[in-house]
């Protein structure tokens, strides 16, 4: 028996205006919606049925299905000629089955023109504080990493093997006063120390504000399979970063420590954020996509009100 069609709350093929997919529509999805909800009609792939109420404020028309069940995902390949894959890998394991569900569901029905897959600088691993740009090879160091590598290594096969448009976003750390998570003040509250000159690393930044403007851009001017490193032009340290900061706040600036007080004090996790230093490089998000930041460092960006 088949299937039956769409049903009428979601826009089909004959929309007046292109569709839009957002899978994983969390803090930066909701940042895309509000920038091209009058030029892209949005559906907002969602596995909670608690944020339809949320996404359709927003502007968007909620599609409840799960990436961790593709039997759901049966209607996208037909429903988007956009596609903005937000959403992260699993927790655990080398591989990425829930991109490898929605690239399966997205090839049934040929419809989609242009996917932006977020991903994260962490592919690279530690390159020692080294100036890198899209050119460098990946060399992930955690299965966190490894997961994403695996991702863009789909998302880049599905659109040779189809035609379409596929643009990776490289994103470092996203910070912004609004973002829950995403803004150093809580750390500085916590009290979290923060390593030494000599053992500390370099790290990369983005607004959240200039992300989702970025995703913006890249469906529009994203290049066939081309990688785009989406950060600011700031080359601070970690440590300094945060007493940037903290003085910007007028909070404390954190304790320095060393790296061997840190392993004894710091988290698994906490420390994998502190093993690998890199300076990314974004021509190409200037001269490809075009954008002209917002907030071009974190300074401006954490003074923002």
């Amino acid at each position: 028996m088949s299937r039956s069609p769409l049903p009428p709350s979601l826009p089909g093929a004959r929309s007046r205006r292109p569709v839009l997919l957002i899978v994983g529509c969390g803090d930066i999805g909701l940042r895309v919606l509000r920038l091209v909800h009058r030029r892209w009609r949005v559906v907002a792939l969602t596995s909670q049925p608690g944020r339809a109420g949320e996404l359709r404020a927003a502007g968007a028309v909620p599609l409840l299905a799960d990436l961790d069940r593709p039997a759901t995902l049966w209607r996208l390949g037909a429903l988007a000629d956009a596609v903005l894959h937000l959403a992260p890998p699993p927790a655990s394991g080398t591989c990425d089955p829930r991109t490898r569900a929605l690239l399966a569901a997205l090839a049934r029905a040929g419809r989609v023109r242009t996917l932006v897959y977020a991903s994260t600088s962490g592919v690279y691993g530690d390159a020692g504080g080294a100036r890198l740009d899209e050119t460098r090879a990946v060399a992930p160091a955690s299965d966190r990493a490894r997961r994403r590598v695996d991702a863009e290594q789909r998302v880049r096969g599905f659109g040779r093997a189809t035609g379409v448009r596929a643009t990776i976003l490289r994103i470092p750390g996203i910070y912004a006063r609004d973002r829950a998570g995403g803004q150093p003040r809580e750390r500085l509250l916590r009290g979290t120390p923060v390593l030494t000159s000599e053992d500390d690393v370099y790290t990369n930044h983005i607004h959240a504000d200039d992300l989702a403007r970025a995703c913006v851009v890249a469906l529009a001017r994203g290049r066939p399979q081309r990688v785009v490193h989406v950060c600011d032009t700031t080359e601070l340290k970690m440590g300094d970063y945060f007493d940037l900061a903290a003085d910007l706040e007028g909070l404390p600036r954190p304790e320095r420590i060393t790296r061997a007080q840190a392993r004894e004090r710091l988290s698994a996790l906490q420390l994998s954020f502190m093993s690998e230093s890199r300076r990314l490089v974004n021509r190409r998000l200037a001269r490809e996509l075009r954008l002209v930041l917002r907030y071009p460092t974190v300074r401006e960006g954490l003074a923002a009100r």
